[in-house]
């Protein structure tokens, strides 16, 4: 993924971007969200207040929420940045959406995808989180439309999915492992 607009005061930025290696021709005072959004194309990440005070722009980076608004892009060297884009699809979306779609926490959706980003970062580091905790890691950003009891209810939903889902695949690796021990001793009895 490259796209550049190469100035004499351009910087060259690589990171990951969704799980892509990303270059892009940069101004120095350009921020992350303005390279996400003009240059990468990834309209998911809003810009909101321009401040860091909303959340809109929230993406995740080296695996913590940020306002990408407030980031410079050329701190994004060599980070690993995940948007909206890279959760989930139409066809199968990551629990964290569904959960949101489920528990009525979209309205307009303006701030849908910067706290959805926000609750991953959370259940990434901490799958079973308090109310107390997701009311913290969700208090960055602001939603105009639905208050936020939904959006507590879409991050516990998404978290219990989430460890479901979880329990599931260890079954499976471990279903697999056995099968696998199994046909080796039949091989060699």
């Amino acid at each position: 993924m490259s796209e550049n607009h190469v100035t004499d005061s351009s910087r060259m930025l690589h990171f990951i971007l969704n799980g892509i290696a990303a270059s892009f021709a940069v101004e120095p005072q350009e921020t992350l969200l303005e390279v996400i959004r003009n240059r990468a194309y990834l309209t998911g990440t809003k810009k909101g207040c321009d401040l860091g005070e909303c959340g809109a722009c929230t993406v995740i980076m080296d695996g913590r929420a940020v306002n990408s608004c407030c980031i410079p892009a050329l701190m994004a060297e060599g980070a690993e940045v995940i948007t909206i884009e890279g959760i989930g699809t139409k066809e199968r979306p990551h629990p964290l959406q569904q959960a949101f779609v489920d528990a009525g926490a979209i309205q307009c959706g303006f701030c849908t995808p910067g706290m959805i980003l926000a609750a991953k970062a959370l259940l990434d580091k901490n799958p079973s989180p308090s109310r107390g905790e997701i009311r913290e890691a969700m208090s960055g950003n602001l939603c105009r439309c639905t208050g936020y009891t939904k959006i507590e209810e879409a991050v516990n939903m998404a978290a219990e999915a989430m460890r479901i889902l979880k329990e599931k695949e260890q079954e499976d690796r471990a279903a697999q492992t056995a099968a696998g021990n199994a046909g080796e001793v039949c091989q060699n009895g």
